[in-house]
């Protein structure tokens, strides 16, 4: 694909670079990371309306999966030209496969927030959802998400910390979350490189209002009312009408008093 690529958008077009030149390729390379894809996505464009053919790719994992990518491919969608997908490697999907959990559910969150009180908010919100949590880490936040994980969700549930998946370094660790800072402060490097974090889910669905409520909380912040109802409704077991009333109330946000 990269040979038949006219230029290849890159998120880091050193580390690209290298891999071009390994295999004698030699293409036109353009920068695209998360501070300027919206300024270089008419760039890209512009080739496309060439009738050139652009290949994306990241530094090691899927463009847009917690990479830069979306907003360039939303963009040639939109302007109706063709996004073809091709397989590749994704730290989240290989970590799940060696996980040995035969849950068949899973939500990828992400990157969880950098700020501890945001962090804490944001698991308590799915403490209780009975799929199985898929989260990326930084090797300088590792530790602090693992404590705050073992708060959140109980020290006795199952985590598989996967680090460097397909590099050099990889390693895959499978315990208890109460088990895992121990783990992890026995030897520096193992606190090094990107982490997954994949852990088990709640053993039932959420019933109780307040568990519902932030649940529901926390889709509202990244989905539309109608659809984030419907997800909340899934995770939590609550009656889908009482969720929506809830929803409704939350986007009015608090009433002033006169």
């Amino acid at each position: 694909m990269l040979s038949n690529a006219d230029a290849v958008a890159a998120e880091d077009t050193r580390i690209t670079g290298r891999l071009l030149s390994h295999y004698g390729i030699t293409r036109r390379l353009i920068a695209v990371h998360e501070h300027n894809e919206r300024r270089v996505t008419g760039q890209v464009l512009g080739l496309l309306a060439e009738g050139r053919s652009i290949a994306l790719v990241a530094d090691a994992g899927t463009p847009a999966i917690s990479d830069p990518g979306a907003l360039l491919i939303a963009a040639a969608r939109d302007a109706g030209y063709p996004v073809t997908p091709v397989p590749g490697a994704n730290a989240a999907v290989a970590a799940l496969s060696a996980s040995g959990f035969a849950a068949p559910h899973f939500l990828f969150y992400g990157f969880l927030p950098a700020r501890p009180g945001e962090r804490k908010r944001a698991l308590a919100a799915v403490a209780a959802i009975p799929y199985t949590l898929v989260f990326y880490e930084a090797p300088h936040r590792v530790v602090a998400t693992l404590g705050d994980l073992r708060a959140a969700l109980g020290g006795g549930r199952r985590i598989v910390m996967a680090r460097e998946l397909t590099k050099l370094f990889e390693t895959i660790r499978a315990c208890t979350l109460a088990e895992a800072a121990a783990w992890m402060a026995e030897n520096p490097d193992r606190r090094r490189g990107e982490f997954v974090l994949i852990v088990e889910g709640a053993d039932t669905p959420a019933t109780d209002p307040g568990a519902a409520r932030r649940i529901l909380e926390a889709l509202l912040g990244e989905l539309p009312l109608s659809r984030a109802v419907e997800l909340a409704t899934k995770l939590s077991g609550a009656k889908k009408n009482t969720l929506y009333r809830m929803a409704l109330e939350m986007k009015k946000g608090p009433r002033r008093g006169r």
